[in-house]
């Protein structure tokens, strides 16, 4: 069993946090998963935590949980351009392509400095929509 899935009973919020987030910066993203879902279920309110917890899944390709983790982000804090980003990053690959658009609009406009936002938001702009009208799928 590895290390990151033996949660200790009781186990504090800051240590799952930081174990999730040193795990994070190693890159070990599907392990830093573990205590960071736990840290969230510990404490949904906590944004910081369901960012990093995002920002796992992402990096570990579950897109739609990763989408799911900004989006409670942005809900409580709207102006948060990184959990926008994010999210937008996500829901593009996740296809749905509307949404992302929106999202990272708001990301661009909230820090119209970052080149980064602006560069992913004018590559899903110049996408062709489908003919349909539908989202388009991965």
């Amino acid at each position: 069993m590895a290390q990151s899935e033996q949660i200790e009973s009781g186990e504090s919020l800051y240590n799952l946090y930081r174990r999730g987030m040193e795990l994070l910066e190693d890159g070990d993203f599907a392990e830093a998963a573990i205590p960071l879902r736990e840290a969230a279920r510990q404490a949904p309110e906590k944004s910081s935590v369901r960012e990093a917890l995002g920002r796992a899944l992402f990096r570990s390709r579950h897109y739609a949980e990763a989408a799911a983790e900004f989006e409670a982000v942005v809900e409580t804090h709207p102006v948060n351009d990184y959990a926008h980003f994010c999210l937008g990053r996500a829901l593009s690959k996740t296809g749905e392509t509307k949404r992302a658009r929106h999202h990272l609009a708001l990301a661009s406009n909230l820090r119209p400095e970052r080149r980064d936002y602006r560069r992913y938001r004018e590559q899903l702009a110049a996408a062709r929509p489908p003919s349909s009208g539908a989202e388009a799928q991965p």
